[in-house]
């Protein structure tokens, strides 16, 4: 059994900048919102970036007790799934099932929406990049309960702790509408920490003044 590795937010926040995966500006979201710092996880598109994020993963999950089942949403959820299942695997010696859904059924072969391990009567966790608006997360939910699993929470890489339409951010308003638990590996309080230890004084004072208008 291979020795666990401790996730490191901060090596992940740095492997992550190297990457392009995250970048501190000015970028314009999908809401319309200006946000101080962009996060794209598609980006973690080669072995080594994969890899760091799926023991972040394999990590959070072995602090859980109700792991059956792992399920990566079509399509970025499905190499984190499938890396994250090496991971518990090679450090943790748990052979966790996974599976994954197409966007369109197939009416042939194995036929469906669902590919993978069976979740019917099983805890299933869901792992994907973010939480935006919820809307995919609700619709994999859906797909999964139909199919007779019982969800067991989310895990996602990024929580940008910031307001939706209302009150509550995206993940809060899963959470409570849902009534499920949603982890994150490094949150928008953990780039905000980094920020200030590295001295960039620019792009904290965005990022707080950013969370000062939209934060949670």
């Amino acid at each position: 059994m291979t020795t666990p590795n401790q996730f490191n937010p901060e090596a992940f926040i740095e492997l992550a900048l190297s990457r392009g995966v995250l970048k501190f500006g000015e970028f314009t979201l999908k809401s319309g919102r200006v946000s101080p710092y962009f996060f794209n996880a598609g980006l973690l598109n080669d072995g080594e970036a994969l890899s760091l994020l799926a023991q972040g993963y394999a990590a959070q999950l072995m602090a859980c007790n109700d792991v059956e089942v792992i399920f990566g949403p079509a399509y970025k959820g499905i190499p984190f799934v499938a890396a994250t299942a090496v991971a518990l695997s090679q450090q943790y010696n748990q052979s966790v099932p996974w599976g994954f859904n197409r966007k369109e059924a197939k009416d042939h072969g194995e036929g469906g929406v669902l590919v993978g391990a069976s979740v019917a009567g099983k805890k299933v966790w869901i792992i994907d990049d973010v939480i935006t608006a919820g809307t995919a997360i609700r619709e994999v939910v859906e797909i999964l309960k139909e199919a007779g699993a019982s969800i067991a929470g989310v895990l996602v890489a990024l929580d940008r702790q910031e307001r939706g339409q209302g009150k509550l951010s995206a993940i809060q308003e899963v959470q409570k509408e849902l009534e499920i638990p949603v982890h994150a590996l490094i949150t928008m309080k953990d780039l905000m920490d980094y920020l200030e230890q590295k001295g960039d004084q620019e792009s904290l004072a965005s990022m707080q003044a950013y969370r000062v208008k939209y934060g949670i």
